[in-house]
C-alpha cells in the first residue's frame, strides 16, 4: 500500500512560502514552490487550493498574481492542514464486509474502529501542538551546512 502524500506536500509548500515571505517576498507562483517540492505545478495548484478553501493562504489574480500565507506561520497548525487536503480516516476498514458467521469477521470492525480511533486521535493532537512556523525552524536547523 503506497503513502499518501499530500499533507507531505502541502506542509512543504507552507513552510516554503514562509520562509521566502520572512525574507520580504509577498507573492509566490505554483511554478516557484513546484520547484521546491520538485513535481508538476498543477499538483502544487491543487494542494493551494485545498489550502484557500481552509484559509489557509489567499490567492491574488491577474497582473502580480500569487499566494501568500493568510496567517503568521505559528498560526497555522499541521492538523489545520491536514483537515484541508485529506479527506479520509487515517487507517480504512475492510471494503466489504467480513463473514459474520466467522468468529474474527463478526467482531473484527468494532475492535479496530478502537484501536484506529485512539491512534487517530493521538496523530491530531501531535498535528495540533505543532506548526508551520515550528516546522521551517527545525527545516532550517536540519539542514546539512
Amino acid at each position: 500500500m503506497a503513502a499518501n502524500s499530500r499533507l507531505t506536500v502541502a506542509v512543504h509548500v507552507l513552510v516554503w512560502m514562509a520562509l521566502v515571505q520572512g525574507r520580504g517576498r509577498d507573492l509566490v507562483t505554483s511554478e516557484q514552490a513546484a520547484d521546491s517540492v520538485n513535481t508538476n505545478p498543477v499538483v502544487i495548484r491543487r494542494s493551494l487550493g485545498a489550502l484557500r478553501r481552509a484559509g489557509l493562504v489567499e490567492v491574488r489574480h491577474g497582473a502580480g498574481a500569487g499566494w501568500r500565507l493568510a496567517r503568521e506561520p505559528d498560526r497555522i497548525t499541521l492538523l489545520e492542514v491536514y483537515q484541508a487536503v485529506e479527506d479520509e480516516a487515517l487507517f480504512g476498514l475492510h471494503r466489504s464486509e467480513p463473514n459474520p458467521r466467522c468468529p474474527v469477521g463478526a467482531g473484527i470492525r468494532p475492535a479496530l474502529q478502537r484501536a484506529y480511533g485512539e491512534v487517530e486521535e493521538a496523530a491530531r493532537k501531535a498535528l495540533g501542538r505543532t506548526t508551520i512556523g515550528d516546522m521551517l525552524r527545525e527545516t532550517l536547523a536540519a539542514r546539512p551546512a
